[in-house]
Order: C-alpha cells, then sequence, then structure tokens
C-alpha cells in the first residue's frame, strides 16, 4: 500500500493503488524522461524509480536539472543524464533514445506537450507506427466500479472514422495489458439511437460492424450510446438497450476532443476522480503527466505504461520504417 501522502484527505484510489501493485510485479522499463527541469517532474522521476517502476534517463541541461535536484532535495546520483541545449533538444534526444533502443517509454517533463509530441510523430527521427497516434485517461472515478478509460480528450481534435479505428484499438490493448478481463467499449453521442443529422451516431454505428467483421478486434463494442446509458445499468434499463456493454462499459470513445476533454474535467472537478494520461500508438508508451496531478496520479501514469510495455516485449509495435 502507497503511503496515504501521495493521495488528498478524504479520496481513496484503490483501482491506482492496484494497477501500481501489479506493475511492480514486472521488471522496471528505462524511460526516458524529457527535460524534467522543474521539481514536479523530477520528483516524480525519482519516485516512479523507487517503486522500481522506471529506470529513468534524465533528459536535459544537466546543470539546470542537477540544481533543481538540489533545491528538492532529491538524489539523482544513480541516474544517467544526456545533456541538452533546450527543451526541443531534449525532447528530440529522449526519442532518439528510445530509436536506439536504449528506452522504452518516454515521459514528459517540464517542457510543452506539443514540443514532446513534435518529436514523437516527426516523419524523420520520430516514433510513428502504422497506427494513429491517440491518448487515453485512464480515470479513477471514486463511484465507480473499476478503472474507466475515455479517448481521445487529448491528442486528435476531430478524428475521422479511420482515425477512430485506431482510437478504439489503441484503447483496447491498453485496457488488455491493464489486465482488464472483458474489454467494453461504448462508442459515446448525444443519444442512443442512429440519426442521420448526428454525424457521430453513424460512425459510431459504422465502427460496431467493424467490430463485428474483425476490423476491430478484443473487445465488445456498443454504440451510438449516450453518456447515461454506458455507465448506469438503471439508465439502460429504463431505454430499454439491451446489451453486454450498455451500463457496464469500462471504454469510453467520444465524438471529438472537445467532448472528451469535457467529460474527462467533469469527472475530475464534479466527481472527484483523478486521471492518469498516456499516449498511444507510437513505438513506445508517452507518459503525459500534469504538473496539477497528485504524485498517486503520475505514478499510475508510469505504471499503466510499464503494463503497456511489458506486453509489447511479446509483441512490439509495428513501426514504419
Amino acid at each position: 500500500m502507497l503511503e496515504t501522502a501521495t493521495r488528498p484527505a478524504g479520496r481513496t484510489h484503490e483501482k491506482y493503488e492496484r494497477l501500481i501493485s501489479s506493475a511492480q510485479r514486472l521488471p522496471p522499463m528505462t524511460t526516458a524522461i524529457a527535460h524534467p527541469c522543474d521539481e514536479v517532474s523530477l520528483e516524480s522521476a525519482v519516485e516512479a524509480a523507487k517503486l522500481n517502476l522506471i529506470v529513468p534517463i534524465l533528459v536535459g541541461p544537466s546543470a539546470r536539472i542537477k540544481e533543481v535536484a538540489e533545491r528538492a532535495e532529491v538524489d539523482i546520483s544513480r541516474f544517467e543524464i544526456v545533456d541538452s541545449a533546450h527543451s526541443h533538444d531534449s525532447a528530440a534526444k529522449a526519442v532518439e533514445l528510445v530509436r536506439q533502443g536504449r528506452a522504452e517509454a518516454l515521459m514528459k517533463g517540464s517542457l510543452h506537450t506539443d514540443e514532446l509530441m513534435g518529436a514523437v510523430v516527426s516523419r524523420e527521427g520520430g516514433l510513428r507506427t502504422a497506427r494513429r497516434v491517440s491518448h487515453c485517461f485512464v480515470m479513477d472515478v471514486p463511484s465507480y466500479a473499476h478503472a474507466l478509460l475515455i479517448t481521445d480528450a487529448a491528442v486528435n481534435i476531430a478524428p475521422s472514422l479511420e482515425d477512430k479505428v485506431d482510437i478504439v484499438q489503441n484503447a483496447i490493448e491498453l485496457a488488455q495489458a491493464m489486465g482488464v478481463e472483458e474489454v467494453r467499449v461504448a462508442i459515446l453521442s448525444a443519444m442512443e439511437t442512429i440519426n442521420p443529422k448526428v454525424p457521430s451516431t453513424i460512425e459510431a454505428a459504422a465502427l460496431c460492424k467493424m467490430a463485428d467483421r474483425g476490423q476491430i478486434t478484443g473487445a465488445l463494442l456498443d454504440g451510438p450510446l449516450a453518456l447515461d446509458n454506458a455507465i448506469s445499468l438503471e439508465a439502460a434499463e429504463i431505454k430499454k438497450i439491451s446489451s453486454p456493454v450498455a451500463g457496464r462499459a469500462n471504454v469510453l470513445v467520444v465524438p471529438d476532443l472537445e467532448a472528451g476533454n469535457m467529460l474527462a474535467k467533469s469527472m475530475s472537478f464534479l466527481a472527484n476522480a483523478d486521471a492518469a494520461g498516456i499516449v498511444l500508438g507510437a513505438r513506445v508508451p508517452v507518459i503525459l503527466t500534469s504538473r496539477a496531478d497528485v504524485l498517486l496520479t503520475r505514478l499510475a501514469s508510469c505504471a499503466v505504461a510499464l503494463l503497456l510495455a511489458a506486453s509489447r516485449r511479446v509483441k512490439p509495435a509495428a513501426a514504419i520504417p
């Protein structure tokens, strides 16, 4: 059990703690920390290393990293430091460590997300695969029975149907890596009926039929579903929706980034949920943390990445040359 000091008073996060405990049974992953030049990002890397989740390689201006470590009173003497000139250089060098096979995950430090993701998706020297890159929140909602995955709320602004195929498959494989025995995917819209005037309902129906035909694998899909029908058995029963997914979803696929962002933040601020974040679809997991995240949430992001990296040790992602 993690120390209670890692979470705010009044909250319990057994789901995150179970994820971390499960990840700790695995060998740690060498992780390139891109530009850990503030106390939050550096402390996150050090704490994740203490829990044997990662072996950090600190990529950034070495003098600045050492200054931050001294100010934060954290010991980084046992960690490798790769010197860089600035944040863009940190992102490029962290990605290069992955391309060299020296790291099997990336973790965002104090640079902007766009800087890191720009290096990740670069057509020359990046970490692209045959899959669309997407983001997934792993939500710990105190009132919900299990961890809830929400995608995509951070990367793809207005994904096409083709994009959503990859977004769904990425989320399914993450859920499988997390040990979810039956992945139940709800394709969200504003309603549970197909309406030609609401494009998200048409796309939801298409995605479900693609799953029927084996174009999406590894999960049960249903949609369109309104949010209440996806997560509340009572709401699904009232609407007379008979489905193995309705009311029991563990993956929520949103129509677009705006809907996903609002959904995730409403859960965080109105339901006391925390949101671990990870980017999928690249050669390696990319851990995205926020300075506003509590420590337990940042550690949960590392744990989720380790579980995914461990699954890829068996089945690596197909990279584009």
